[in-house]
């Protein structure tokens, strides 16, 4: 069997720099990586973890505790850690705590008693709200999920921000009754309602935000309710892929067409969107670029405990698409109004 020297001499590369690559070190360029790791690959390198967990007292094992393992972003999310720990040869303990703060003490507890080297976080609001990371005998990324004040390494999409240009470009397109439902147990539905909020205040209009479960069902019958108003909302504006998609089911039920009856647009772009006829209208999130940013921040934390408080903002990507396409004109006697 091979041994690190071996690897080493195959890559060309030192000894120090093989074991800062195989450790999962920052200040590592992509190009000596992929030596490494062409390497490790082409002689079959198989390190002694054991042995090597009893020198530095680490685990190379990572928690990955996500709030809805059904919600198709975290899914993506979750491959894109585990894709970064397979090629550094870390392990990671996947659990769902399905926006249940028990569940979610209960795993925290659980990564405590398996001795992992980190975890990646999406918490709860309750837990947000008093998170400190000296509570934890680990070091703690969060993920999507973090306010402003909250003194902790984290990787999140501007949800405000991107919530704010979706809503500006309804009302860009001639919208004006434009209702938003959003998680009610999340910090990331609170921000994307105060996009929402604050670029209706901009416009000059009034906003409607509807709080529901990011479920399927739940959205489902939150849409139901909005559609029965009088006067209907003119647009829709999801909050996430689950409520997204319980909205469109409400509409398909209701018979209701978009954009001929009213505009349609949320978050995250999962295939179905864009089979749906017409595609709809949607902020893409860069799950990919979220996930791979939390497990690197999390290492380099695991390696200086002691840097700077770190946080990774994204920036999400407007799909615009059929469903909220600008509102015809008609005409009524000389004046053009909008439908």
């Amino acid at each position: 069997m091979a041994n690190i020297k071996e690897v080493a001499h195959h890559a060309g590369l030192s000894v120090a720099s093989v074991s800062r690559v195989m450790a999962g070190h920052a200040g590592v360029s992509e190009a000596t990586r992929q030596r490494v790791l062409a390497a490790v690959k082409a002689l079959d390198y198989r390190p002694d973890l054991a042995a090597r967990r009893l020198r530095s007292r680490r685990t190379d094992t990572i928690g990955l505790i996500v709030s809805d393992i059904r919600n198709p972003f975290f899914t993506e999310v979750s491959r894109a850690v585990e894709d970064v720990a397979y090629q550094q040869q870390w392990r990671v303990i996947l659990c769902n705590a399905d926006e249940n703060p028990d569940k979610e003490a209960a795993y925290l507890d659980l990564m405590r008693d398996e001795n992992v080297s980190g975890v990646i976080l999406s918490p709860t609001l309750a837990r947000l709200a008093r998170f400190r990371p000296a509570d934890y005998p680990f070091p703690v990324v969060l993920i999507d999920r973090c306010e402003r004040d909250t003194a902790a390494d984290a990787v999140v999409l501007d949800n405000v921000d991107a919530a704010y240009r979706l809503a500006a470009h309804l009302i860009e397109n001639g919208y004006r009754r434009i209702s938003c439902l959003y998680g009610a147990v999340s910090a990331t539905g609170h921000q994307r309602q105060e996009g929402y909020a604050a670029a209706m205040a901009a416009h000059g209009l009034k906003p409607q935000a509807v709080a529901a479960q990011a479920t399927i069902d739940q959205a489902r019958t939150a849409a139901r309710n909005l559609l029965q108003q009088e006067p209907r909302p003119d647009a829709l504006l999801a909050s996430s892929g689950l409520i997204l998609l319980g909205t469109t089911e409400a509409l398909r039920e209701a018979q209701l067409r978009f954009p001929e009856d009213l505009a349609l647009a949320g978050f995250d772009d999962l295939p179905w969107t864009r089979l749906v006829e017409p595609a709809i209208t949607v902020i893409a999130q860069p799950t990919d670029d979220l996930g791979r940013a939390a497990i690197h921040l999390l290492q380099q934390r695991i390696a200086q405990p002691d840097q700077a408080v770190r946080r990774v903002v994204l920036r999400g990507e407007l799909q615009v698409r059929g469903s909220s396409a600008r509102r015809s004109p008609i005409r009524t006697g000389h004046l053009l109004t909008a439908m």
